[in-house]
């Protein structure tokens, strides 16, 4: 019995579907724990430093901050804040503290302590880690947009609110110069591909 057109049609939107799904199969298998696109970002992140005085685009700018927006936090109390530091004052007033490796955007994530979850079997404040969630986002985000970034934390958290007074209120738990590479120097370092194997850092039990 011949199928009539409609019939045929549907088929053939099956058929594509099915293509369609074994496309996406294979882009997820291609690794055992992740998206081959996802996979890609983390492979590629490397800590730049040295930037180019090149300004980063709003429109990244704006896709990179949602994600800090988006990341989870204990309790979703989300208590941390983010300064974005472009302009040449705030850029010169931070400088004064730390070179930030001369790029040309710095994000700094900070915490209200008393506005994170409060673990009570043994009073550990979630904070730091809610922060270092966010700027994971950040800098894998910036990645995604096609922007070098280096996480600071080599930096004195007084200094920096005393540098820029807005963040007086806040602990100070990490910064993320973002921008794009500078020519050579901007480089990866050769410590950028060494990482441990997975039987020195996973234990299963």
């Amino acid at each position: 019995m011949k199928k009539n057109f409609l019939s045929r049609i549907f088929d053939v939107n099956k058929t594509k579907d099915r293509a369609n799904f074994a496309d996406v199969e294979n882009k997820i298998t291609k690794y055992n724990y992740g998206s081959d696109a996802f996979m890609q970002i983390l492979e590629s992140r490397y800590s730049c430093h040295s930037f180019s005085n090149y300004p980063v685009p709003e429109t990244k700018l704006n896709m990179i901050l949602d994600a800090g927006r988006l990341a989870p936090s204990a309790k979703n109390n989300q208590p941390t804040r983010i300064w974005v530091v472009k302009s040449e004052e705030a850029l010169a007033r931070l400088r004064a503290v730390h070179p930030c490796y001369g790029a040309p955007m710095v994000l700094i994530v900070g915490c209200r302590n008393e506005e994170a979850w409060v673990r009570e079997s043994d009073g550990v404040n979630a904070g730091k880690t809610d922060a270092a969630i966010v700027l994971t986002h950040l800098m894998l985000t910036a990645t995604d947009v096609g922007l070098a970034n280096m996480w600071i934390w080599d930096f004195d958290p007084s200094k920096i609110r005393e540098a820029l007074p807005e963040t007086r209120e806040h602990g100070i738990y990490g910064i993320l110069a973002i921008g794009y590479p500078a020519e050579g120097k901007g480089a990866p370092t050769e410590l950028h591909s060494e990482r441990k194997p997975l039987e020195k850092i996973v234990t299963v039990l």
